[in-house]
């Protein structure tokens, strides 16, 4: 088993930044693939990035691709999303989650789910 645990959302104005975190517990050697992915009221929940743990390969949504960077450090068991230029639109829950398999932005790829966090960005 897996333990996620993100931090670090909160509310900012458009244009502003906010740095995620999601430290990983447990056997995190299972895992190949750390990803974030977001949920707005009333919408499914959609691919942001993600990145291999091994080779740091990184792979980003469309709307976020220039704004967002995905990191990781293994060394802490943590993966961080830098989220710059924020737009309102890019309000949700962020969810930190993690793959035993190599994959990209499917949903059902994924096999460890942290409790989320929330971000508000305001116009």
């Amino acid at each position: 088993q897996v333990q996620l645990v993100e931090s670090g959302g909160g509310l900012v104005q458009a244009g502003g930044s906010l740095r995620l975190s999601c430290a990983a517990s447990g056997r995190t050697d299972s895992t190949y693939v750390m990803g974030w992915f977001r949920q707005a009221p009333g919408k499914e929940r959609e691919f942001v990035a993600r990145i291999r743990r091994s080779s740091g390969t990184t792979i980003y949504a469309d709307s976020v691709k220039g704004r967002f960077t995905i990191s990781r450090d293994n060394a802490e068991n943590t993966v961080y999303l830098q989220m710059n230029s924020l737009k309102p639109e890019d309000t949700a829950v962020y969810y930190c989650a993690a793959s035993s398999r190599v994959v990209a932005g499917i949903v059902r790829g994924y096999d460890y789910w942290g409790q989320g966090t929330q971000v508000t960005v305001s116009s």
